[in-house]
């Protein structure tokens, strides 16, 4: 064994993803599994904790679990939740999402990385936990990392690209010198996983008074996950917490405090809004909270995060299997496309918890009169719904496109299956017309359809439609053209 503090020459792979979160995860499984040597670096020791602040799975990325033939088993381990009631007024019914999940699933982190992690391990994912990056440097078509094991060894590991999904405290991001601009918005919150004596009236319990907010909803296996806030007391991340503050604050937002007892785990966090300015420098990328971070309002951080590493995945598979015509303008595309999703998240996440602290009979009317206005009108629900969710994010499309170009696919019925479960190769999928639907079943022009950056399955609609759809590996559509 190499003496502590010394330097050794260690292992090189095609991508080094630093961070074992369930970004890194989805990441580093997704190009595994397609044929590329990945190396996981994670600082912290390889252990299960249900000290967990994510717990709720959306529509879209349970879409994108279900590319990865993992969605159904996920389900297994939580609670689905057709309805959302926040501030007591507004109500966002999710039984209407036209997907396949048209619910928010409640389950903790824990039990989304488990699942992610087995595929990493079984598509070929090199682990080492208990490992930390010092530092890193970029070359020609070489990234340089610099890290130390547990016992203090140092090795070099070289890679062709590297990413970063390390969290909020990114070491990548402080080797880049990146700035993390933004603010605190929201200091003194406190989680607490516990058992109550009284069963709340909806599955999930959100209200805000103004000097305190409450969210409680359940894991579905007798415990709850409560968050909470409270104007009054303001302290540093360090304070202790105790049940009894925790129960204070519900009664405050909530009347009740609905019998809690015999918590499990009680935390004390503040929130920022930030985000990195590029997701890419050179060969390196970030991902997740490690290129933005924001309000746990709409429990959409680990979404987003799973959408960063669903989007980036293909990308990089492509580029690094000679497939991409033009590799930089690819890569790029990651910072473009998902780089307004952060800040919209930052936006909507930011106003949802600032309606929370509405503390002024001006800011509480408005409160109310956009909580009814929201819930009575159709349009301005599906919106909602579509951006918390993820089923409404849709990339910008070039000039003159077709107007499908860059939305989200639905889980279409195909005449060879459903497309998430042609999507699990890992493909682009092309889509055109079933034969005897009076055209041909090679309707779309050959000429028109973009050069595809890797692979293609053909298949063909299971209806009569006429119409023809590229769509990429993340579930998006590449191109479009009108049946003709």
């Amino acid at each position: 064994m190499t003496a502590e503090g010394s330097t050794a020459e260690g292992m090189t792979a095609d991508v080094l993803v630093v961070g074992a979160g369930p970004t890194g995860l989805l990441l580093a499984g997704d190009l595994a599994a397609a044929g590329i040597s990945v190396t996981l670096i994670e600082r912290r020791p390889h252990e299960t904790s249900n000290m967990t602040r994510a717990f709720g799975v959306h529509a879209r990325t349970l879409e994108q679990l279900d590319a990865r033939d993992l969605a159904d088993e996920l389900i297994t381990t939580g609670t689905p939740i057709t309805r959302l009631r926040l501030f007591r007024r507004l109500s966002l019914d999710l039984s209407l999402l036209r997907s396949r999940f048209p619910f928010l699933l409640i389950t903790p982190q824990y039990e989304v990385e488990r699942l992610l992690e087995r595929r990493a391990r079984a598509t070929g994912v090199t682990f080492r936990y208990g490992t930390e990056l010092l530092g890193l440097e970029q070359s020609g078509d070489t990234v340089t990392a610099e890290v130390r094991g547990a016992d203090g060894t140092r090795t070099t590991v070289r890679a062709r690209y590297l990413v970063g999904t390390d969290g909020v405290r990114s070491a990548v991001r402080s080797a880049l010198n990146l700035p993390f601009p933004g603010d605190s918005v929201i200091r003194s919150i406190v989680l607490a996983d516990v058992r109550l004596t009284e069963e709340p009236e909806g599955l999930l319990t959100v209200n805000g008074v103004g000097d305190a907010f409450a969210f409680i909803a359940p894991f579905g296996d007798g415990w709850y996950r409560v968050m909470g806030w409270n104007r009054s007391r303001q302290v540093p991340d360090s304070e202790p917490v105790d049940l009894e503050e925790v129960r204070e604050i519900a009664r405050l937002a909530l009347g009740t405090d609905h019998g809690m007892h015999d918590a499990r785990w009680i935390s004390r966090f503040h929130s920022d809004e930030r985000q990195v300015p590029s997701y890419r420098v050179g060969r390196v990328f970030l991902a997740g909270d490690a290129a933005h971070v924001h309000s746990p309002a709409g429990g959409q951080g680990m979404n987003t995060g799973l959408q960063d590493a669903a989007n980036l995945s293909w990308k990089l598979a492509s580029v690094l299997k000679g497939q991409a015509p033009d590799p930089e303008a690819l890569l790029d595309s990651y910072h473009s496309e998902r780089h307004p999703v952060g800040a919209m998240v930052l936006r909507s996440s930011g106003g949802i918890v600032r309606l929370a602290m509405a503390h002024t009979p001006l800011r509480r009317a408005v409160r109310s009169l956009l909580s009814r206005f929201v819930s009575a009108t159709r349009p301005a629900a599906a919106k909602a719904m579509g951006m918390i969710s993820g089923i409404g994010i849709a990339y910008d499309r070039p000039r003159g496109a077709h107007r499908l170009t860059g939305t989200r696919a639905p889980d279409l019925e195909l005449g060879e299956g459903r497309l998430y479960e042609l999507l699990r190769k890992g493909e682009f999928v092309l889509v055109t017309p079933a034969a005897g639907t009076g055209a041909s079943a090679e309707a779309a022009d050959p000429r028109a359809i973009p050069t595809a950056p890797g692979s293609v399955v053909r298949a063909h609609w299971g209806s009569g439609r006429r119409d023809s759809l590229l769509i990429r590996p993340d579930g998006y559509i590449a191109w479009a053209e009108d049946g003709r």
